[in-house]
């Protein structure tokens, strides 16, 4: 007896009967989204949101006692450079006309600017620092910064001889953040027509490769909008969150889309024509709209991980990645169906309907994929080895993957401001990273003053200027920032950390019996690594048993899950070993313009892990699906995983290649964290879709047989719909897609 018809199914029958209905609703509820986002706006991290580990115990230590470090921004007054054609030697008078004409304008910003410190001259007197401090926190200081801007450039533009530039955290963030945002608007326009064309390819018709790029750019839209409302429960944490909004947003919009749509077709080309338009929608509803739900809740189980971290980052990232997948998700089971039984022929194009007229001779495999997987199948063995070899060859370099932290000189150099702290920090090593101490108890800065006498000639710290303690108002708690002449994530900033915590500070603070705490750039770094290396392993095993659980739930079978989670692993250990090989190290410099830190950032494995997991089972579930459809017609599981990957391999291919197209724009990105991104998401998918899909997985399920359905086999359904000619499948149509 038939069961009830399922809800894919369903939604599909309405949307299809009430086309404008459906699509007035997703244009309204687009709209709504939109709209309720602006008009909420967006809840910012605050500067508290971000502390972690021992760095974050100190920050709450000088925010409690009012020892928070000010904003300052720096204006460095030196030489031109040589290869400039204005360049000559600057005076000693003129730097100094110069220094105090910085003075004399910023002092005129009060109460923005709180006080200017007097110029100091750099060691080898070649130029002079001006250091500018600010009312408020970061946060006002990103608001307030650009008018210090402003009065450094005419500075600039009165002393012409000279090179005057400003830097410091507020001006750099926001140079960074305007180019990032630059370049994703950048990004859009390179991956956008490219999307297209490729769906052009795939489909021959304007209207058809049009439509999954319109919904998967309005569910990227509904979903910022909805992401405003949600960061008053999980607050922003900056431009990382827009951008994974986007590249997840046209990934899966676009492949969910894209599986329907070619579903939808391939019924009515294997019907001869006799099925309508309405009509295949529904049987695509009961196939794909049912994988697309199924993928849909494993990419979003999958993001929810990051929310394990607990950290205010990744859970903004999850926020927008959640967000933007299940909106694409509602759009390719509502709006998708209307646009599809609406529009009709329009979206065939000349192939196509050649195609649907042929009747069932169209229904053949694709020949290519058939002689490809004809060895595969022959030899499974041979091909699971050396499918495994491939995998366990490019995953082993993780084993030597090295972690640090996005910080000033991770950022590019074509950043003026950036550019301008790397020179400023030359000239005075003491503005660079620096290890904040706070104490905390009776008379704290006694402890402190001694650290500072034994740091003396010790070659981890900076020695250009004598650092000395600030006491907060009730005198119990005291700061001491010890500078490091080194790169944040050198090997000697954290041999300067390790030897502060273990034995500089426990030989004085601790003597002296009194709570201390390190914070700073490098501290940050190195907690914030700690905290994800603790957790890490608690998200892998969770994501790993959710998706388990979904692709059981799909396919009833624990053999097939099991299969489908370590496929996954696999991609990401693949993506992690490529990373590794790329990024810490030098070759491909040149190729992907970017310069080499000799480390990968702690964020991107995680980020990939995540995002991968999703996809990965996104890939799963659909060639599974095909394959478990053939077996419940009766075919053995070979032949089924034959027909199953033959039938679904163009789609698979086509949604391969247009996520490749997104996250390769990402490339263009200047900024090594997002090239890290493209590069990791770019090669795992192209190893999952033409290794683990089309090597392994056939090999291991041919090696398998029937046990690939332990414990229960699929029953034998639909023979009798695929039997059906012309107008009676037609007239079956509703009966078939009955579970």
């Amino acid at each position: 007896m038939p069961g009830r018809t399922p809800i894919t199914v369903r939604t599909a029958r309405w949307c299809a009967t009430h086309p404008w209905r459906a699509v007035v609703g997703w244009v309204l509820f687009v709209a709504l989204c939109i709209g309720a986002g602006a008009a909420v706006g967006t809840n910012k991290g605050k500067f508290e949101d971000f502390w972690v580990g021992e760095a974050g115990r100190a920050e709450a230590m000088a925010a409690d006692s009012g020892l928070t470090p000010p904003p300052v921004e720096q204006i460095l007054v030196e030489d031109r450079p040589a290869d400039d054609r204005t360049a000559r030697s600057g005076t000693a008078a003129e730097k100094e006309a110069a220094a105090r004409d910085i003075q004399r304008r910023m002092m005129s910003l009060a109460p923005v600017v709180v006080s200017v410190a007097d110029p100091v001259r750099s060691k080898d007197g070649s130029a002079l620092l001006v250091s500018v401090t600010l009312r408020g926190d970061k946060e006002t200081a990103k608001k307030d910064v650009d008018a210090l801007l402003k009065e450094t450039a005419a500075v600039q533009g009165a002393h012409r001889g000279l090179r005057i530039e400003q830097t410091g955290s507020a001006s750099i963030s926001n140079a960074v953040n305007d180019q990032q945002g630059r370049e994703l608007q950048r990004t859009e326009m390179i991956s956008l027509p490219v999307t297209f064309v490729i769906l052009f390819v795939v489909f021959g018709a304007v209207l058809a490769a049009g439509i999954p790029v319109l919904l998967a750019l309005s569910a990227f839209a509904g979903a910022v909008g909805l992401y405003g409302l949600a960061s008053w429960a999980f607050p922003d944490a900056g431009g990382a969150a827009l951008s994974a909004i986007f590249m997840l947003g046209m990934a899966v919009g676009v492949d969910y889309s894209l599986f329907y749509l070619k579903r939808a077709r391939e019924e009515r080309e294997r019907s001869g024509g006799t099925l309508s338009h309405a009509q295949a929608v529904e049987l695509a509803a009961a196939t794909s709209g049912r994988a697309v739900i199924d993928s849909g809740l494993a990419v979003a189980l999958a993001l929810a991980g990051l929310y394990l971290m607990n950290d205010v980052i990744f859970s903004s990232i999850a926020t927008g990645g959640i967000l933007v997948t299940l909106v694409a998700v509602a759009g390719s089971v509502t709006v998708l169906p209307a646009l599809l039984a609406k529009l009709g022929h329009r979206l065939d194009g000349r192939a196509a309907r050649r195609r649907t007229h042929r009747g069932p001779a169209a229904d053949r495999q694709s020949q290519l994929w058939t002689a490809l997987l004809r060895p595969v199948m022959r030899r499974p063995l041979v091909t699971l080895l050396a499918g495994l070899a491939a995998t366990a060859a490019l995953a082993l370099p993780t084993l030597g993957m090295k972690l640090g932290t996005e910080g000033k000189e991770t950022f590019p150099d074509s950043i003026p401001a950036v550019a301008a702290y790397d020179r400023t920090v030359r000239a005075h090593p003491s503005e660079g990273p620096a290890h904040l101490v706070l104490v905390r108890g009776t008379d704290p800065a006694a402890p402190l003053r001694e650290l500072a006498a034994r740091t003396r000639g010790d070659a981890l710290f900076a020695q250009d200027r004598a650092p000395v303690p600030r006491i907060s108002a009730d005198g119990r708690t005291a700061l001491l920032a010890l500078p490091v002449p080194y790169a944040q994530n050198s090997s000697q900033a954290a041999d300067s950390l390790e030897r502060l915590r273990t034995t500089l500070l426990p030989a004085t603070a601790g003597a002296a019996g009194v709570e201390w705490a390190v914070s700073g750039e490098i501290a940050y770094g190195a907690d914030y690594a700690a905290h994800q290396e603790h957790r890490l392993p608690w998200v892998v095993v969770l994501v790993s048993l959710a998706t388990l659980a979904i692709m059981y739930a799909a396919f009833r079978s624990a053999v097939m899950a099991a299969i489908g989670a370590l496929l996954n692993l696999a991609a990401v250990l693949v993506a992690w070993g490529v990373l590794t090989l790329v990024f810490q190290h030098t070759w491909a410099e040149g190729l992907l313009g970017f310069e080499s830190l000799g480390f990968v950032g702690s964020r991107t494995p995680l980020l990939v892990f995540a995002i991968l997991v999703g996809l990965s089972t996104d890939y799963q579930i659909f060639v599974v699906s095909r394959i478990r459809e053939a077996v419940r017609r009766g075919t053995p599981t070979r032949q089924a995983v034959v027909e199953g990957i033959a039938g679904s391999a163009s789609v698979v291919t086509s949604a391969a290649v247009i996520m490749v197209s997104v996250f390769v724009s990402f490339l263009f990105i200047d900024r090594v964290e997002m090239k890290q991104l493209a590069v990791g998401l770019t090669v795992a998918v192209l190893f999952d879709a033409i290794v683990l899909r089309a090597l392994i997985l056939p090999s291991a399920m041919a090696l398998l047989g029937e046990r690939c359905w332990w414990p229960l086999r699929p029953g034998a359904r639909g023979t009798r719909r695929t039997q059906m000619p012309g107008a009676a499948q037609a007239a079956g149509a509703r009966d078939a897609v009955r579970m």
